[in-house]
């Protein structure tokens, strides 16, 4: 019997001293998600939140986060990749692996060769926003609200002006925006691609009412902008939003037919990490589809699992500009790093364009 005791004792103690450390980015996840992990696994779970790329990143450069599980977005991850930051997953040991969307994980391909190194969690585009009584009110009944076309041509957004036009305030997924529209690599490593990029951003630069990567969000939910260019789930959101306040605000948005940058939130797991055992529970926990399909109706961002896609709120897994059809996936680009030359240049043609110089 105190044998069995101290066996028993020994056990707790082993569970006690077990401790999965978790980054993720700020209410990106349900309370109950991480309830239920915590009584399914038995070890005692850390979790921390991040707001930016930059913050967590700061923390991975380092060699020593103190974290067994972080969420980097996939253009960050590639160059965390190439400065060794994380350990490569035990597939053995993730045997959910297989609810993976087998085109979407082709893409991630682009910064994780081979998919060695990280899962996706959440994903999304870049597209348009837009209030469809005031794009109507402005352009009519045909306004090309499913082509970028509406940004771009300056008949379209002169005319848009009047209800106020946003950007985010981001080079990294604007320029190649910008490129993919003229018909040029949108990773382009060529300066003078850049100037190119410029050039077309200049002309309708007079039309653009401010660059924000959050402001617009509030500002078309309460009707002060009419037409911005964002994140998918935050037009999901702040149609939420409107509908709340009962403000008589429509936000809608489209995935333009001319294809958009995609963008992943990808779990990976640390070098330095100090429990990798849970920590590829934790991810092959989250590959279960009745797990990761409520935090996507929670945070109204679609998940990469095939498999949970009929378990999604069919708000969210019926809009194609959410949940991309196959046919709309194939026109989606992912971003990359730029060597350096490029990279300056892309900074250059941001400052200028933001300073309307």
């Amino acid at each position: 019997m105190g044998a069995a005791l101290c066996g028993l004792l020994a056990t707790q103690a082993l569970a006690e001293e077990r401790t999965l450390r978790v980054y993720n980015w700020f209410d990106y996840i349900t309370p109950q998600t991480l309830d239920n992990f915590k009584k399914e696994n038995g070890a005692k779970l850390i979790y921390d939140i991040f707001d930016t790329n930059e913050a967590l990143e700061a923390k991975l450069l380092t060699g020593n986060s103190g974290y067994d599980v972080v969420v980097p977005s996939n253009v960050f991850l590639a160059k965390q990749i190439q400065a060794d930051v994380f350990q490569p997953l035990d597939r053995s040991k993730l045997p959910n692996w297989n609810h993976l969307d087998p085109q979407l994980m082709k893409l991630i391909e682009a910064n994780d060769p081979g998919n060695r190194f990280a899962v996706p969690y959440m994903y999304g585009t870049v597209l348009i926003g837009f209030n469809p009584a005031k794009v109507k009110a402005a352009l009519g009944e045909n306004a090309p609200v499913d082509s970028w076309d509406l940004i771009f041509k300056e008949e379209n957004i002169a005319k848009l002006k009047q209800c106020g036009v946003a950007l985010l305030d981001s080079p990294s997924e604007i320029l190649p925006i910008a490129l993919h529209y003229l018909g040029l690599p949108p990773n382009s490593n060529q300066p003078k691609d850049y100037d190119k990029a410029a050039e077309l951003l200049q002309k309708i630069r007079p039309n653009i009412a401010y660059f924000h990567s959050s402001k617009y969000m509030a500002d078309i939910a309460n009707g002060d902008i009419c037409v911005a260019v964002g994140y998918s789930g935050s037009f999901s959101q702040a149609a939420n939003r409107a509908k709340e306040a009962g403000n008589g605000v429509v936000v809608d948005m489209r995935l333009p037919k001319e294809g958009a940058p995609v963008w992943f939130d990808m779990l990976a797991i640390p070098k330095g990490a100090k429990n990798p055992e849970d920590a590829h529970a934790f991810i092959n926990y989250l590959l279960q589809p009745q797990v990761i399909a409520p935090v996507s109706d929670f945070v109204g961002y679609p998940n990469p699992n095939k498999d949970a896609t009929a378990l999604v709120n069919p708000e969210i897994r019926n809009n194609p500009n959410l949940y991309p059809t196959a046919e709309a996936q194939a026109t989606l680009f992912t971003l990359l790093p730029l060597e350096r030359n490029a990279e300056r240049a892309r900074t250059r043609a941001w400052t200028k364009l933001k300073s309307g110089t």
